[in-house]
Parts: structure tokens; sequence; C-alpha cells
């Protein structure tokens, strides 16, 4: 998969997604990570990119075009251009198994007080990750590329592991326990140490509906 993240700090990434899955995934060529900066698509001396809004209001606007000219030289015919903002749909398991399946996004990462409106015309869909409000759009960003890169073929060692996670089947993943089998006086479920694969597997998804109903059942009421 290609990615090019479009965003006016570039140096924010590298220390993230050059690390652990994500920077594994691109050493291996699975992922083909480019960061595009608007301000190189300017054309006034001090490459401007934002300006007041027109109407008034407290904060700048990302002007159309340097970002226009941003997404233009990353299109593809197969590209899916995404724009990350708290006005989007809401980012979850599925979304990210959606997106895996492009072969190429090209994420917007907003500033200020966002973005002018004509670019959204150039956009395939918008993406929240939660109902607030960030600096940028980098972290976000960097949580879609996250999600969406260990769901590549090949990039997990085990990637029959992603169907067990929480969120897939409209579940919560079971509790996870390690040595030692006595912490703190607390003791790991004999039922984990026994090694009968279909009782451990019975108890993982009564577990997984237990913890889903006491700390998720908003995620249940969406199933039904």
């Amino acid at each position: 998969m290609k990615i090019d993240i479009i965003t006016l700090f570039p140096d924010m990434f590298e220390p993230v997604l050059g690390t652990s899955i994500v920077g594994r995934a691109r050493e291996r060529g699975l992922l083909d990570l480019r960061l595009i900066n608007p301000r190189d698509f300017t054309t006034d001396k001090h490459r401007t990119v934002d300006d007041r809004p027109f109407g008034g209001g407290p904060g700048m606007v990302l002007k159309a075009a340097p970002l226009y000219a941003a997404i233009e030289s990353a299109r593809q015919p197969a590209s899916r251009v995404v724009c990350l903002s708290p006005q989007g749909r809401r980012f979850d398991a599925a979304a990210a198994r959606r997106l895996s399946h492009e072969k190429h996004l090209i994420l917007i990462c907003g500033h200020y007080e966002g973005i002018d409106e004509r670019v959204l015309r150039h956009c395939d869909e918008e993406i929240s990750i939660g109902d607030f409000v960030l600096t940028g759009g980098e972290l976000a960003a960097m949580m879609v590329t996250d999600a969406v890169t260990r769901l590549l073929p090949g990039v997990l060692k085990k990637p029959e592991a992603t169907a067990r996670e929480s969120f897939e089947g409209g579940l919560l993943e079971h509790p996870q326990y390690t040595r030692p089998r006595v912490w703190k006086g607390r003791h790991v479920p004999k039922v984990l140490l026994g090694g009968d694969h279909q009782r451990i597997s019975q108890w993982q998804s009564r577990a997984a509906q237990r913890i889903t109903r006491k700390k998720r059942p908003d995620l249940q009421s969406i199933q039904a």
C-alpha cells in the first residue's frame, strides 16, 4: 500500500511511523509512506498557506490552492483522498479494514481553524477519530496509518490475531494474562493453564461478552 500524508509538520511523523510495526512494514516494502508539505506548492516568497476567514473569526484557515496542488501532486487513478476532520465520520475498526483494501491513500491534515471548504469537493471522505478537537490532523493521520498498516497482508507474523482483537464482531477482546501465574495474590484463571483449547476458546468468548457488557455496553446496542 501507498500512503501520502499532506501536512505542514512532516517532522512529527518519523518518530512514530518509523518504529514498531509500521516502521518494519516500511522496511519490508509493504508500506510506501510519503510526507507532502503544502508549503512546497505556494507561490509567494513567504510560502503562505493560511489566511483570515471571510466573515471573521478568531483563527486562520488553510488556503485552498496549496492544499489542492499538494493533493493533485500525489493523486493517482486508484487514490482515495481522506480529510482528517472533527466533522467526519467516526473512525473505527470497520473503517480501518475498509481502508486497508485501498491501493493508495492520501491523508490530509488540517490545522488552525480548518481548511477552505472548497477543497473538500476534491476529497472522497472525511474521517474523525473522536468528538474532540486537536491542534491539527497529524496525530489523527498517525492513528489511521497505524490501524490500517497492521491489517495489510504480511505485516503481522500471525495475521489471524486481528480477528480476535477488540471491536471485531462487536466485542471487546477477552482478558489476557502472562507469567507469573500468581501476582499480588491474584491467580490466572485455571482454564487457561489446562491446555484444553476448546474450553479455552469457550472461556475467551464468554469473557469477551462479559467485559463488553461491563465496559462498553454501547457496542452491543449498536450490534443489535
